[in-house]
């Protein structure tokens, strides 16, 4: 291989633990996350069907 595509000797992650990341769906949300995903996408629902919806009426 040359050494472009040779990947394998060198490391693209720093070297910490797997324990110390963490990823949405394991990592803990309160209830304050939960509100504001809500309204979050009510507003881009309200956008998505509100604003045709304005236009046609």
């Amino acid at each position: 291989m040359t050494e472009e595509t040779d990947h394998e000797d060198h490391d693209h992650h720093p070297h910490e633990p797997t324990s110390a990341r963490s990823t949405a769906p394991q990592s803990d949300y309160t209830g304050r996350d939960v509100v504001v995903g809500a309204l979050i996408a009510l507003l881009g629902l309200s956008v998505t069907f509100g604003v045709p919806l304005a236009v046609l009426l």
